[in-house]
């Protein structure tokens, strides 16, 4: 499969119009990590460099086909001294399959906090599933090869009172990534997709359902490297009527909070027609 830089590598054809690379997989749909993550590049390629990506809120309308290249058309809604922000809409065929917002900070200063990491079993003590895998889903082994992701065993999460169901998870990539900030921030943002809406599913193990991205929130706030261990506490704090609401914090080892995330997915009934 291909590796982090080739799925979010993007192609300008016009000053505001990109073209997204379109990478070998065994999924029916383009994942939806990688178009967020391809739409968060174009964003970038449109802002000066001192402004550093701090949110992003976009929406998924149509499955994508992996088989076919998305265009992303990047509109610059604000420019200012602090803040700029951007409207990204990925296309297939003409018609829109994701809408995404985008806002960047020059960063300033200001009082500081933040919520502790949870007591959480370190990485190593977890087995890599990527051997897991090769057993039971061989498929997914060669779609996140270069992924490392270690799911905290449900009797050795560490529960928060009156939260109903809680999933914890590290995840690195596997190979160096260049030092520049914004290669992590995109990268993350791939990532932050993979697991969360598996939060959901904790209460209910062996109902099938269809699952699906429908929105995706994300808020950065402070450095960090995607390539070294970063813990994503996820919940699920309601399901129902065939969605579900997720949401995760993404800590370094060394505790420091360095990004959230909020999820809302499909997790319909599965039906056969």
């Amino acid at each position: 499969m291909a590796r982090i830089e080739k799925a979010l590598e993007i192609e300008r054809l016009e000053r505001d119009i990109f073209r997204g690379a379109c990478t070998k997989t065994q999924l029916p749909r383009t994942f939806g990590g990688q178009v967020a993550g391809q739409a968060l590049v174009a964003a970038v390629r449109t802002v000066e460099p001192r402004f550093r990506v701090h949110s992003l809120h976009g929406y998924f309308l149509r499955p994508g086909n992996p088989q076919e290249r998305t265009v992303y058309q990047v509109d610059r809604i604000r420019d200012g001294r602090s803040f700029c922000t951007r409207r990204v809409t990925g296309l297939q065929d003409g018609a829109a399959i994701f809408t995404m917002a985008a806002s960047f900070h020059v960063g300033d200063h200001g009082p500081g906090h933040q919520d502790v990491m949870p007591e959480v079993m370190m990485p190593e003590e977890l087995p890599d599933e990527i051997e897991q895998l090769e057993f039971d889903r061989p498929w997914a082994v060669r779609e996140w090869e270069h992924w490392d992701i270690r799911t905290v065993p449900q009797e050795k999460v560490s529960r928060r009172d009156r939260v109903v169901s809680q999933q914890q998870v590290w995840f690195r990539y596997r190979h160096r990534l260049p030092d520049d900030p914004l290669v992590h921030v995109c990268t993350l943002a791939y990532m932050s997709d993979m697991t969360l809406l598996g939060s959901s599913k904790v209460n209910h193990p062996d109902e099938p359902t269809q699952n699906a991205s429908l929105d995706h929130a994300m808020w950065f706030l402070r450095p960090f490297r995607a390539d070294e261990w970063l813990l994503y506490d996820q919940s699920s704090p309601s399901a129902d009527f065939g969605r579900a609401l997720t949401g995760g914090k993404i800590f370094t080892r060394a505790g420091a909070l360095v990004a959230a995330v909020i999820q809302e997915g499909l997790i319909r009934t599965w039906r056969e027609s």
